[in-house]
This record gives structure tokens, sequence and C-alpha cells, in this order.
């Protein structure tokens, strides 16, 4: 088991943290959990009350959805230093998607309150998330878009 200064270092890998002192660092590590999962576990599911963010330890997730008629469809893959699940703290709503471990995972619980403290506390922390989740918007947005030129193709034919 690490100690907080260990835990705290390993902190400092994730890029929204990179530049916070060691002391913010060290109690956000303390507020915090470290947790482990096993291959096939869920942290979270599409739906469930967003009272957490994770960032990831050690090993991959996988980010899950379901088509209308119940298939599962996998949205991505994230692995160690990245933060998940901090979209729906922001925005106070339910999740949006699950996320299943992919082999052995090492994840650190943040609270709620605990991101949200961080990120009014914190302006350069606030805005490097809202860039990854505009990167992500964008993202989802050309997939769609992507998808909306090959069903008008089909609908064509």
């Amino acid at each position: 088991m690490l100690n907080i200064s260990q835990e705290a270092e390993l902190l400092r890998k994730v890029p929204m943290f990179s530049k916070m002192e060691s002391s913010k660092l060290k109690l956000l590590a303390f507020t915090s959990e470290s947790l482990a999962f096993d291959d096939g576990e869920s942290l979270c599911r599409a739906g469930d009350l967003a009272d957490c963010a994770y960032v990831i330890m050690s090993g991959e997730v996988e980010i899950l959805g379901e088509t209308p008629d119940g298939a599962e469809v996998i949205f991505g893959v994230r692995g160690a230093n990245e933060l998940i699940g901090e979209m729906a703290v922001v925005t106070n709503s339910p999740r949006s998607a699950s996320v299943r471990a992919l082999g052995e995972v090492v994840a650190m619980r943040i609270m709620d309150e605990a991101l949200l403290k961080l990120l009014s506390e914190n302006p350069d922390i606030a805005l490097d998330v809202m860039r990854q989740l505009s990167e992500r918007l964008a993202d989802t947005t050309e997939k769609f878009r992507q998808v909306q030129i090959k069903l008008q193709h089909y609908e064509s034919q």
C-alpha cells in the first residue's frame, strides 16, 4: 500500500494535476481512496448518480454504452493517468456511460465535493478540465457526423 506522498506523486503524473503544489496533491490523495478492480469489474454504471470521479493509476478501463436494443457498445478505452467520470460530477447529472476494468486496475476515487472544491479553487485545473471535456465533445461530434454521413449514404442506396 502506498503512503500519501507516493499517491501524491502518482497524481502528479495526471496532466491536469501536474503543476499543483505538493501540499495540494497530498491533500487530494489524503481525501481520496485507492481502489483495486478485477478484470470485468464495474467502476460505475450509466444512469448512476455521480458521487465521484476516478484517476486511473494503473491498467485500463472500457467506456461502455448500450444501443436501444440493449447491445453493448465500447466508446473507448482509457488508461493510466487519466481522469474519468468528471463530466457527470461537473454537470451534476447521472453517469452517461459505464466504466469497466480491462484487466486489473488501480484507481483513485475522488469524491465529488473534493473534485468540485479543487476545480473552484484552482482556475488552471478547471480550465484544463474544460479543455479535456471540449476535446471529447468535439471528438464525439465528429464521430456523430461521420455516422450521419454513412447513414445518409446507406439510405440513398
